[in-house]
């Protein structure tokens, strides 16, 4: 794996393993979002929208290639891709997220996968939390209590896996996607 140019060089990244999301489905919630949050505090950009299976943080930037290969063998081992379809909306102290069904488990599956793949490994350390799939469309400072109608995205299947660096920047972070993979290979 070759590191892009905006992040080599650096002795650690923020580094987190995503699905990413269909074109379609992203120009439906990015249409979504303008007709339902426009207006409040940060909406998630089309190109940062995504499906976070683990998030771990900063790490030494060799960890990269070792996320990456541990990616690519839970998404090969894949037998059948993700089906997800939007629930709910929610907000928690500083997000808005699109709450998704996962159809068959399937998507809970991978994300336990790779968490575990990735905790073998001695570079990961899972939430307390269970697992949630949702997309992140919007952050705020205070919860603006929002209670917007669902977009219609029908069933779909995300378009594959990444792991990213997150970049901290003073008007939100910035996602590079360091290696992707298809899902099922």
């Amino acid at each position: 794996m070759t590191l892009p140019a905006s992040v080599e060089g650096r002795a650690t990244l923020r580094l987190f393993v995503a699905l990413t999301l269909p074109p379609p489905v992203l120009s439906a919630i990015e249409a979504w979002q303008q007709a339902q949050l426009v207006g409040h505090d940060r909406v998630v950009p089309r190109e940062y929208l995504h499906l976070t299976l683990a998030f771990l943080g900063s790490r030494p930037s060799v960890d990269a290639a070792l996320v990456a290969a541990q990616v690519r063998a839970a998404c090969a081992s894949l037998e059948a891709p993700p089906v997800l379809e939007v629930r709910a909306y929610r907000e928690t102290r500083s997000v808005g997220m699109l709450v998704l069904a996962d159809e068959g488990g399937r998507a809970a599956a991978l994300a336990e996968d790779v968490q575990r793949r990735l905790e073998q490994l001695g570079i990961y350390t899972r939430e307390s939390r269970p697992w949630l799939p949702h997309v992140t469309v919007l952050r705020f400072r205070r919860p603006p209590r929002l209670r917007p109608s669902l977009p219609d995205l029908g069933a779909f299947s995300p378009s594959g896996a990444a792991v990213y660096h997150s970049l901290l920047r003073p008007g939100g972070a910035r996602y590079v996607v360091l290696d992707s993979v298809a899902l099922g290979g």
